[in-house]
Formats: C-alpha cells, structure tokens, sequence
C-alpha cells in the first residue's frame, strides 16, 4: 500500500505588527521626510540609495538624543511611498461641498450672516437714497409750481401797493415779471432772487428821511474831484447823510461813480451843480452854520429823494 504524504503549501511568514509606540515613531518619520521635500527628491529618485537616506535620517534623529531601528527607518521610507499617513479625500462635486460646508458651518454661518448684514445695508441706503431723491424732486416740483409763486405774487401785490411814484411802480412791476419768468423756465434760484428784491425795495420804498448836508468839525462839507477821463473837468460834491425825523442817521446802499462799486454807507458825496456848491460853501463861511442844511428829501412810497438843491446824478464814497 503506497503511502501519500499530504503537500502543504508554505505559510508566508508576516512580520508581528508594529507596536503602537513604533508606529508612533514611523509616522514621525514619515513626517520628518514629508517636510524635509529637497532631501526626498533627491534621495528617493534615485536607485540604491535608500541607505544613504537612512543615515541622515538616523544622524538626525540622533542629533535629538533618539536612537530609531533600522526597521522603524524601512517601515518609514516605505509607508512615504506608498503613501501611507497621508489623508486623500473622499468624493468631489456637491456632497463633498456640502459636508465641508456642514464641518465648517460656524466660519460659514458668520460669513453668511456678514453677507446679509452688509446686503441688508446696500438696500437700505439704496431705498434710502432713492426716498430722499424723490423727497427732493417732489419738493422742488411744489416749491415751482406753488410756493415761489404764491410768495411771488403776494410780496409783488404789496410792494406795489407801497409804491406811489409811477416810476417806483415801474420798477417794482418789472422785477416782478423777471420773478415770473423765472418760474417759467424752471429756475427757482432766479425766482428767490426777485422776491429777495422785491423785499428789499418794499423796505426803500417805505423808508423817509432827510439828507442832510454833514456840517461837523472833523468832516467835510463838500469836495472837489478831477476826473481820471477828462482831467480839464471839475466835479462838485457835498457831504449828505440821511437823518430820520426821529434823528437815526441810516445806511444805505451807494454806488460810487468813480469806482461802479456798491458800498452800505452812511454818509458819502452827492455830485452837485458848482452854483450849489459855492452857495453851500457860503452859508457855512459866514458864521460856521450851515443855515439851508436839507439838500433832499426821501418821502414815502419813493425810491428816489427829492432835492431842494441843484443836485446832479452822481455819487462817491471816498474822497479822502
């Protein structure tokens, strides 16, 4: 009887699994060759040269006071390229946004709400702004077509009635229609400007005072210019200041000739004929006192003075 012998195949003999400190210890090395990128690329591509990186990595970690086995080194070098303790994600598109997005919720939920915030922010000063704009427009609309002209045409209305001189009329009726112009072509500044005129010449035309001839120690009664465009001319003017019959002295607007500026004074030159001019200077050379001291008079409802002396048109405010 022939004997059989049972053939059984060869166990492949595995090395015991690392313990959890050698483990430990081949992850830092894997590490310590992840981060040392030159020396990897230099040593690993070429054939042969494991040992060589073995021992700088075994002077390195001896440098550190550790001493790593050889087989810690392999298992290192091995598990780098297989790349092992290396984290690779798992699956693309929207799944692995959104389980990012899920990991990260509190960074996310923060740039999310700024985002809002600031949204919220920009439409609100849009509607804002858009409300204010219309705000603006609607109350320009109103100020042309009812304020300016219902002002225009109630300050006209009694400006006229303060005027009882055809030519102040005159002169009251014509800013009125540069008002009314204005609001025809849209132009609220220049309608302001005529109703601001009207109530300055209301004011003139309610004003009443005398003007009378300055007649002081330390003032001028009347002077003499020579003309910068015809120096073979003379022109006489005597110092006036208008005096209410309250005796306030006002201030006016004049205009000199001499320089076409407009200056608020309360006293300056009138250009008089030199018949007046002698005349005046007579009256105060006989005893010092200015006798027929009124050149004119301002009444109410006017805007020019009437004079009661030879006066010319013509005025300065410096004659110093």
């Amino acid at each position: 009887m022939a004997s059989t012998e049972s053939a059984v195949a060869p166990v492949e003999e595995r090395p015991p699994p690392p313990k959890l400190d050698e483990l430990m210890l081949a992850m830092d090395v894997v590490d310590t060759l992840r981060h040392q990128d030159a020396l990897v690329r230099k040593e690993l591509t070429q054939e042969g040269r494991d040992e060589v990186l073995k021992a700088r990595l075994r002077e390195m970690y001896e440098s550190q006071g550790l001493t790593v086995t050889d087989r810690i080194l392999d298992e290192g070098i091995r598990a780098l390229k297989e790349s092992r303790f290396t984290y690779t994600p798992r699956g693309t598109g929207f799944a692995r946004f959104m389980a990012n997005l899920w990991v990260n919720r509190r960074v996310a939920g923060t740039a999310l709400a700024a985002i809002v915030v600031v949204i919220a922010v920009a439409v609100g000063w849009n509607a804002i702004r858009s409300g204010s704009e219309r705000r603006a427009v609607e109350e320009a609309r109103i100020e042309l077509t009812e304020t300016l002209p219902r002002q225009l045409d109630t300050v006209g209305q009694t400006t006229l009635a303060a005027a009882t001189d055809p030519a102040a009329r005159a002169e009251v009726e014509q800013i009125i229609a540069s008002g009314r112009e204005a609001l025809t072509l849209g132009n609220a500044a220049g309608a302001r400007e005529a109703i601001a005129s009207l109530d300055t010449t209301r004011g003139a035309l309610n004003q009443t005072y005398e003007l009378r001839i300055v007649n002081r120690p330390d003032q001028d009664t009347g002077v003499t210019r020579i003309p910068d465009i015809n120096t073979r001319a003379e022109n006489f003017y005597i110092i006036v200041e208008p005096v209410t019959s309250e005796g306030q002295v006002l201030s006016l607007p004049v205009q000199s000739e001499e320089t076409g500026q407009t200056e608020t004074v309360s006293i300056w030159g009138q250009r008089v004929s030199e018949a007046t001019f002698n005349a005046v200077a007579r009256d105060k050379t006989d005893d010092g006192i200015i006798e027929n001291n009124v050149l004119g008079e301002k009444p109410r409802g006017t805007l020019t003075v009437q004079y009661t002396m030879d006066a010319q048109p013509g005025r300065i405010t410096d004659w110093q």
